[in-house]
């Protein structure tokens, strides 16, 4: 059995519709349902059971055999500002979920942030001399990193930390305020409306990377263990080609054939608390034996776009070695 946490979340839902495309539905799904929009990511999934997640801390130790842990689940609002709300969610249920993987011998895959690189004057690399969380959400990421780091190899399983970027594709509907630029867009062309994006997007450049492809990395490592490889560690998941705000809103004005994207003001409230650039450092994803091909923005928003459209999204792409 696979456990997967935040599995009716947005990159959570999309890895299990990925290991179902792989032939898996031996899968424990663990998620907190009070906002009911979610369950419409798990509709026509196949999963083993679901549980929610005071049910899992209840009954933590009448699980069956695990062959692997995605942990997925978090609070993902990088604006929140109750700070031990947010540590007891992503700090501290990540420590219970480790300590789970070590009794069940199996390998713990996580979902870390680029957030903690903040705004990344330091750089983008998987280093303690990059990191600058700066907002609860940030620091709850990596608080939780610095805890695996101190564990070094004495955590008898493999642990591996994803620090996603930018994200964006189905399934994240139900953020509201906090889905990617692209889903705002998509919803004001579908509404008959041109895409509203902030003042100064041209100069917002962001490592915007497909859900699908972040899929694809969790189920790597995920192959890694279980072909008995240790891949320990902490790793960048986005493209490394950062594209501007301004771009996200031209091509999927172009991909869905909608009005052209309206400049409005920039919110006061998350000036201080927006990345003006990212770009992850895949030096150690490629050492890790990911030899994956990332899609362009352009590639990921014609799929999300007929995803929203009901459409079948594009199958994962084929590896292929990068230079």
């Amino acid at each position: 059995m696979l456990l997967v946490t935040g599995a009716a979340g947005f990159i959570g839902s999309n890895l299990v519709r990925f290991l179902n495309r792989a032939r898996r539905d031996d899968l424990i799904l663990v998620d907190d349902l009070t906002d009911g929009r979610k369950c419409a990511n798990l509709s026509g999934l196949s999963f083993a059971d679901y549980l929610d997640r005071d049910e899992l801390l209840a009954g933590i130790d009448r699980l069956p055999a695990l062959t692997g842990i995605l942990h997925q689940g978090a609070c993902v609002d990088t604006t929140a500002g109750d700070g031990r709300a947010v540590m007891r969610d992503n700090y501290t249920f990540s420590k219970t979920l480790l300590e789970l993987a070590r009794r069940q011998r199996c390998p713990f895959i996580y979902a870390s942030s680029a957030a903690v690189y903040g705004d990344g004057a330091a750089g983008f690399r998987e280093e303690t001399a990059c990191e600058r969380a700066r907002t609860p959400y940030a620091f709850s990421k990596w608080a939780f990193d610095q805890f695996v780091r101190r564990q070094g190899g004495n955590a008898g399983v493999p642990v591996v930390g994803l620090r996603y970027f930018n994200v964006y594709g189905p399934g994240e509907g139900h953020k509201g305020r906090m889905a990617s630029v692209a889903w705002h867009c998509f919803v004001a062309i579908r509404e008959g409306r041109a895409p509203r994006l902030f003042a100064g997007s041209e100069g917002f450049v962001r490592d915007f990377i497909s859900v699908d492809d972040v899929a694809a990395v969790n189920l790597h490592f995920l192959a890694e263990s279980a072909a008995g490889r240790d891949r320990s560690g902490i790793y960048n998941v986005g493209t490394g080609v950062p594209r501007s705000f301004a771009d996200m809103g031209r091509i999927a004005s172009e991909v869905s054939g909608g009005p052209p994207p309206e400049v409005i003001p920039f919110p006061d409230d998350l000036r201080g608390q927006y990345q003006a650039y990212t770009c992850a450092d895949l030096t150690r994803l490629r050492a890790s034996g990911w030899t994956g091909r990332f899609g362009t923005l352009e590639e990921g928003l014609a799929s999300y776009w007929r995803a929203i459209h009901g459409e079948q999204a594009l199958a994962p792409r084929p590896a292929a070695p990068q230079g």
